[in-house]
């Protein structure tokens, strides 16, 4: 099974979703504080997900970090939002939420599994 996790960062809190290959919603999009027993619920989460499985994310300024910090272990793949930015935007509407972004970066992540390269967090920079 490959499973992608997109995840949009916000200030206190950022949406996760899980999709698999074909882009089956295996888990639709839930909120996540940027609490440490709330990453660490999400990071159990992941590493439970059965299969391979890649996490992509944007890197907001700085609101990206605790996430970073959390998942590292999980495998982290962020991206810079401007390879994502533009990415699925061949629809007519243009739709703008946490939730439709959280999809759209697991739907990068799947049609870019190749090429997805682990983000390096602070510490070891």
């Amino acid at each position: 099974m490959t499973n992608a996790v997109g995840i949009d960062v916000s200030k206190g809190k950022s949406t996760v979703s899980v999709l698999q290959l074909g882009g089956t919603v295996f888990k639709k999009p839930f909120d996540v504080l940027h609490s440490s027993s709330a990453l660490n619920e999400l990071s159990w989460f992941i590493q439970h997900l059965d299969g391979e499985t890649r996490v992509v994310m944007e890197c907001i300024g700085r609101y990206h970090q605790p996430i970073l910090h959390s998942l590292h272990d999980a495998g982290i793949c962020a991206v810079n939002p401007h390879l994502i930015k533009n990415f699925g935007n061949n629809t007519i509407r243009n739709v703008k939420s946490d939730p439709a972004d959280s999809r759209k970066i697991s739907r990068y992540a799947l049609d870019n599994w190749a090429s997805l390269r682990q983000y390096p967090t602070m510490d070891t920079t």
